[in-house]
């Protein structure tokens, strides 16, 4: 058995990755091949191109590598038609796997597509090409499925990957004793996983670090960075502004700052799930462009960018996505940030706000229900076929 893997983001290879060793455990025979990144590859997926390297934001960004991306889906249709795996995989990267999901479908591959694009919250016109393209929807979030079934689209809800993630990451000992000797007040900074956003939020992010340490000259700052490139970049811009601040840069330790940290400060993505597992307070921020904020006015369809706020319609999770001046922004950022380092209760009933959801919605296995819902439609599939040609 063969399954074909499309994933685009950085997340998307972590969920890919886990997803490939359950699939595995299982069935030791599969063959798992596809574009993605080096989680996949290390759990033993074959890349046909490592598709991750080009996970751009914004439409300028996209147009500069759209010759790339239309090679690559040609290469994408010829592999799943010399090949002929026996189901395709894909993980968010709408604009992408739109063609993958449109080449299988014509070739008669079952389509799956686990942790779907947010297409409920906005351009939701596009459920058309899930109910033309995609055989099964694997949910990670509890009202996507209710959703998908008003649109005529069959929908698995498993819960999401995220939380069997951080139940299973080793924490590091070491260096959280290392960072809690003294029990000093901790923040952690998470400037985002692509390059677009660190270079675009750093700025923001460094004017609110400076304002903080002006009231709390106490407090260290944890910069947890994705990539080396974008710890090098982030350093080079501290040392230009010839700041001497408490600041700490490093890479590959994201959960640890996460944990430890008494709160953070963090640019909006999917690590909004990583804090709510760890029930960790956290203010969001996202500084777009013009073009992005007039789209997602004209096409948006919720009040909320952040996965926990959408979960409860409320902002449990102070946000602030915005364009152009960010003072004002920042300042209320600020005044947040310093609330909860100055009041410990306020912080608590902000962390117990998280820890009820949590208890709400991040069950764990949903890795596992994904695998065995995959496996186990595959074989109905099978089944389906093998009563079809004995009934001809």
């Amino acid at each position: 058995m063969e399954i074909f893997f499309s994933v685009g983001e950085p997340s998307g290879d972590q969920h890919a990755a886990h997803l490939i060793r359950e699939l595995q455990q299982r069935n030791p025979k599969i063959r798992c091949t596809g574009f993605g990144g080096p989680l996949m590859q290390q759990a033993g997926c074959r890349l046909e191109f490592q598709l991750t390297d080009l996970a751009v934001m914004g439409l300028l960004n996209v147009l500069r590598l759209i010759s790339k991306f239309y090679r690559l889906i040609q290469q994408g249709g010829r592999y799943l038609e010399e090949h002929r795996p026996d189901a395709v995989v894909l993980i968010d990267f709408p604009g992408f796997n739109w063609w993958i999901a449109r080449r299988a479908k014509k070739l008669g591959i079952p389509v799956y597509y686990y942790l779907p694009p947010q297409i409920w919250a906005w351009a939701s016109w596009r459920v058309k090409r899930m109910q033309r393209f995609v055989d099964h929807v694997i949910c990670g979030l509890p009202f996507e499925k209710d959703w998908y079934a008003k649109h005529g689209v069959a929908a698995e809800y498993v819960g999401h990957p995220f939380f069997d993630e951080v139940a299973d990451y080793p924490l590091d000992v070491e260096f959280r004793q290392n960072l809690t000797n003294g029990r000093p007040q901790l923040v952690g900074i998470l400037p985002g996983s692509r390059g677009q956003e660190v270079t675009r939020n750093w700025a923001v992010i460094f004017e609110v670090i400076k304002n903080l340490h002006q009231r709390h000259p106490d407090v260290r700052f944890l910069v947890a960075c994705y990539k080396e490139t974008q710890r090098d970049w982030c350093v080079q811009q501290y040392e230009q502004s010839r700041s001497t601040l408490p600041i700490e840069f490093y890479v590959g330790k994201t959960s640890d700052i996460i944990d430890i940290a008494d709160c953070c400060l963090m640019v909006s993505g999917s690590v909004s799930l990583e804090m709510l597992a760890r029930t960790k307070p956290a203010v969001v921020v996202y500084r777009g462009s013009w073009l992005l904020y007039v789209v997602l006015k004209t096409i948006g369809n919720v009040r909320f960018a952040t996965l926990p706020n959408l979960m409860v319609d409320r902002e449990i999770m102070p946000e602030f996505p915005f364009v152009g001046d960010p003072a004002p922004r920042i300042e209320a950022m600020t005044s947040i940030l310093n609330g909860w380092l100055n009041d410990r209760e306020q912080l608590d009933a902000v962390a117990h706000e998280l820890r009820a959801l949590h208890e709400k919605v991040g069950q764990p296995g949903a890795t596992k229900r994904t695998a065995e819902f995959i496996l186990r439609s595959l074989k109905q599939g099978t089944a389906s076929q093998d009563e079809n040609l004995a009934a001809a």
